[in-house]
C-alpha cells in the first residue's frame, strides 16, 4: 500500500527561507490564516512525514501517524519517544514499505519539513505542493525550503522544474502579504 496522494506545505520568507540558520522560524512566517489551512491539511492527511527538526505541534499532534526521517537508522525502527510514529532511513527502505509498517490508512501523505525532506519528495514526486509567501519577511543565511534553493533558483522554479504547475494566488492576510499558491502535478 501507498499515500493515495502526496502534499507539501511551506510557508517561505521572500527570498525562499522557512527558518534562520539556527532552524527557527521567525515570528513573520507565523501567521494565523497559514496555520488554520495546514491545521486542515493535516487534519485530512493519513499521515505526516518530517524530519527530525519538524514538528507541527498542537493538540492533536501526538495521535497523527507520522514518519520521521533520520540516518540514524539503517532502514526502519519504532520511535520510542512517539509511539504513533515510525523512523525511516529513506535509504534503507522504500516509502512504500514504511508506509505498510507504519499502518496508515488509506489517505494523503503530508510532508513538512524540513529542507532535506521536501527535497527527498521533490524527487519521489509531489502531487501538490502548498506554497504560502511572506512578502515582508527576508532570512538573509536561512535554510532553503529546498536544497536546489539559490540566488538564481527560487521555490517556484524548483516546483515547476519538477513538472508542477501553479494554481491560482490566493491571499491568506492582506495586512501581512501572505499569500498560497497550491502546485499541482
Amino acid at each position: 500500500m501507498h499515500p493515495t496522494s502526496i502534499e507539501g506545505y511551506a510557508i517561505v520568507s521572500a527570498d525562499g527561507m522557512l527558518a534562520d540558520a539556527n532552524r527557527r522560524m521567525p515570528d513573520g512566517l507565523v501567521v494565523e490564516a497559514d496555520q488554520q489551512f495546514f491545521r486542515g491539511g493535516l487534519e485530512r492527511a493519513a499521515a505526516v512525514v518530517h524530519g527530525r527538526h519538524s514538528h507541527e505541534g498542537g493538540e492533536r499532534a501526538a495521535r497523527r501517524r507520522r514518519l520521521i526521517v533520520t540516518r540514524k537508522v539503517d532502514a526502519l525502527a519504532e520511535d520510542p519517544a512517539h509511539p504513533q510514529s515510525l523512523l525511516w532511513n529513506p535509504n534503507g527502505a522504500a516509502l512504500d514499505e514504511a508506509w505498510d509498517r507504519l499502518g496508515a490508512p488509506e489517505g494523503a501523505l503530508a510532508v513538512i519539513g524540513g529542507p532535506e525532506v521536501y527535497g527527498l519528495f521533490l524527487d519521489i514526486g509531489y502531487d501538490k505542493f502548498h506554497l504560502s509567501r511572506a512578502a515582508r519577511v527576508r532570512i538573509p543565511g536561512g535554510r532553503p525550503v529546498f536544497p536546489e534553493i539559490g540566488p538564481d533558483r527560487a521555490p517556484e522554479d524548483v516546483l515547476a522544474s519538477r513538472g508542477l504547475k501553479p494554481g491560482p494566488q490566493r491571499v491568506l492576510d492582506q495586512a501581512a502579504d501572505v499569500t498560497l499558491v497550491t502546485w499541482s502535478r
